[in-house]
């Protein structure tokens, strides 16, 4: 059976994971009902309820079940199509979270910085792709560190220019060290963020990594993710073009002699396309050693109730897969009702610092008054129709009943669109069951 970190053994198994719960919690821990010091391990004893209002307002939380569905499910879609998955661990930051998902089979986690790189150690990762270019002497030096200090860590980072080829060959030579540096080249897009523009560009960026002192070619690496725009056809077509010339730019550095390693890394896979990108993929046969597939995908972990779920809903009919079959989304964030100053507004006591923006606003799934039996739908017409730092405008139609029902002290819960800068507002998430009742914590550090 596949063991989760949120599931009650496996939560503490490793030292580092202990010492979390083992930690004090003090009075002031965003979400936490406490007026004197408890230990975190002692969360779940406490027997709290998020619909009885036992927890401070607002309060994240992550479902347990829809969690392991989607642990589950992406495991088995890897599993399907041939590939690893590195999922993006940017998206969490969390220990627990990033336990479950290499018990659950992940190959490695990705990061986006390399002080992530070094959270992620401390708490037991030992291979970490960094999706990203290492430019910094103090982040080249502290990845140096982080591989000197178990030789067993394995370390790769990105790359697209002859300045940063020649930068990092200096850096690693004059710090000594043992085994070389493996790197990826990136392919990037026009006009978008990092990455060679063009082939030509890539391959000679290939060519210098294989022949620099102290570096090693591991493999070729891209991110799809950066094609959206209101053309969903024009989208799918230039992510399977994007996904070909990854596969033929691998295919041409392999023809050169240009890997060494064991297998040859192809990367790519956002939480949008990964389906395209596994497809395509698994077309790369016949090169002179074996090809790992990874994909990157980080938000299927939550997955929300915006962006991603959108997205994902046209992954699921791709793949012949039913909603209810489909990823699920994990994280909310609960609020109460602070004041009813107009028949049909609600001021929630949650904001920007609670709930993530930058996409969608947060959607108003359901409502409850402590005490009842069920929680409520919020009918159709009711939205967050904007937020400020702590506050949320909860905007009600005229003829919806709720504008009469809903009352000062009642909680509204609501799902996020991209869970990426939710999370980073919280240190600490309420694992929750199916009953909203309060099992553990899992934290993070952004």
């Amino acid at each position: 059976m596949k063991r989760t970190a949120l599931s009650g053994a496996a939560r503490a198994t490793s030292a580092p994971l202990l010492s979390l719960e083992k930690q004090l919690l003090h009075p002031g821990v965003k979400g936490l009902p406490i007026t004197a010091p408890l230990p975190q391990g002692a969360i779940g004893a406490q027997q709290w309820n998020v619909l009885r209002a036992d927890t401070s307002f607002p309060v994240a939380v992550l479902k347990i079940s829809a969690i392991q569905h989607n642990l589950e499910w992406m495991r088995r879609f890897c599993e399907r199509h041939g590939a690893q998955l590195a999922p993006h661990g940017k998206t969490t930051m969390s220990p627990q979270l990033f336990s479950a998902q290499l018990a659950n089979g992940a190959w490695g986690i990705t990061l986006a910085s390399v002080t992530q790189a070094q959270t992620a150690f401390r708490y037991g990762v030992r291979r970490v792709l960094l999706a990203n270019q290492l430019v910094a002497p103090a982040d080249i030096k502290a990845a140096v560190a982080l591989m000197r200090q178990d030789s067993g860590f394995e370390f790769f980072a990105l790359v697209d220019s002859s300045a940063g080829v020649a930068r990092l060959s200096q850096a690693v030579t004059r710090l000594g060290l043992e085994r070389p540096l493996p790197l990826l080249v990136e392919l990037g897009l026009a006009g978008k963020r990092a990455g060679c523009r063009t082939m030509e560009e890539a391959l000679a960026v290939a060519r210098e990594v294989a022949a620099a002192p102290g570096l090693e070619l591991a493999g070729i690496e891209g991110y799809e993710g950066l094609l959206t725009s209101k053309d969903q056809e024009r989208d799918h077509q230039e992510v399977r073009d994007f996904v070909a010339r990854l596969a033929d730019l691998l295919r041409q550095a392999d023809g050169e002699g240009l890997f060494t390693r064991e297998r040859i890394l192809l990367s790519a896979g956002g939480s949008a396309y990964f389906d395209f990108v596994a497809n395509g993929f698994a077309q790369v046969k016949g090169l002179s050693r074996p090809v790992l597939p990874v994909l990157r995908s980080g938000c299927y972990l939550t997955n929300d109730h915006g962006h991603y779920q959108d997205m994902i809903a046209k992954l699921n009919a791709r793949e012949g897969v039913t909603p209810e079959q489909g990823l699920r989304p994990a994280l909310e964030i609960w609020s109460m009702v602070l004041s009813r100053p107009e028949p049909t507004l609600a001021i929630l006591s949650m904001g920007k610092r609670d709930a993530s923006y930058d996409i969608d606003l947060p959607r108003a799934l359901v409502w409850h008054r402590p005490g009842a039996a069920e929680p409520g739908a919020m009918p159709e017409g009711c939205r967050i129709e904007k937020m400020n730092d702590q506050h949320a405008y909860l905007r009600m139609p005229a003829d919806a009943a709720i504008g009469a029902e809903l009352a000062v002290g009642d909680l509204v819960g609501c799902g996020i669109s991209h869970p990426c800068t939710t999370f980073d507002k919280w240190p600490l998430l309420l694992a929750v069951d199916d009953d909203y009742g309060v099992r553990h914590a899992i934290n993070t550090f952004f």
